[in-house]
C-alpha cells in the first residue's frame, strides 16, 4: 500500500476542496450529516473548519443495511440524529472509508425515509479499491488501492489515525 497522508492533513484538504465545491454551487446553509462511528468523526472535524451553523447531524445505518442477516446486527447500535424532515435541504453525507458503497447507499435509503434532499454531496476520507455499487464520492481525501485481504479503518475519535489490517490478523499503524 502507498503511504498515506495523516488524517489531519487530508481532512484539512477535504476542507478546502468542500467549501470550493460549497462556494460553485452557492450553498450556503448545507446540513452535514457523518455516519457513524468514523463518518461522524470526519464530520465533526469539517463541521469545525467550514463554520457550518446548522447543527451536525448524524446518521446509524445499522437497520438499513442489507448484510445484517448474514454478519449480524451491530452489538453498538447508536440513534440517528437527524432534523425531522430533509425535504429540499442540500446534504454533505460524510464517511470515512468508502468501499464496497453499501454503507452509503443504506445512508441514502434512511436519508429518504426523512424527505426528498435537493441534492446529497458525499466526502469521504479514503476512497479504496473494491466497489460492489455503482457509487462513488464527490470528494475524496484520498484513493487507496489495497490488495485482497487488506482492510484500512479509521481509529480515534482522538487522535484520528489510519489502521491497516491484514489477513491473518495482522494490524499495521498508519499515522
Amino acid at each position: 500500500m502507498q503511504q498515506l497522508a495523516t488524517p489531519d492533513e487530508l481532512l484539512a484538504k477535504l476542507a478546502k476542496k468542500l467549501q470550493a465545491l460549497l462556494d460553485d454551487k452557492a450553498i450556503d446553509n448545507p446540513l452535514m450529516v457523518g455516519i457513524h462511528t468514523g463518518g461522524l468523526w470526519v464530520a465533526t472535524s469539517l463541521h469545525q473548519q467550514l463554520n457550518i451553523s446548522e447543527p451536525l447531524a448524524s446518521l446509524d445505518i445499522s437497520f438499513y443495511r442489507d448484510d445484517f442477516s448474514r454478519i449480524g446486527m451491530n452489538p453498538k447500535v447508536k440513534t440517528s440524529n437527524l432534523p425531522s424532515d430533509v425535504e429540499d435541504r442540500h446534504i454533505i453525507l460524510v464517511d470515512d472509508v468508502l468501499h464496497t458503497g453499501r454503507t452509503i447507499r443504506a445512508a441514502m435509503n434512511e436519508l429518504f425515509d426523512y424527505g426528498r434532499p435537493a441534492s446529497i454531496t458525499l466526502v469521504c476520507l479514503i476512497d479504496r479499491s473494491g466497489r460492489e455499487l455503482p457509487l462513488q464520492a464527490d470528494i475524496v481525501g484520498e484513493h487507496v488501492v489495497l490488495n485482497e485481504g487488506e482492510h484500512i479503518k479509521l481509529t480515534g475519535p482522538e487522535p484520528l489515525a489510519f489502521e491497516l489490517q491484514q489477513n491473518a490478523g495482522q494490524k499495521a499503524s498508519q499515522g
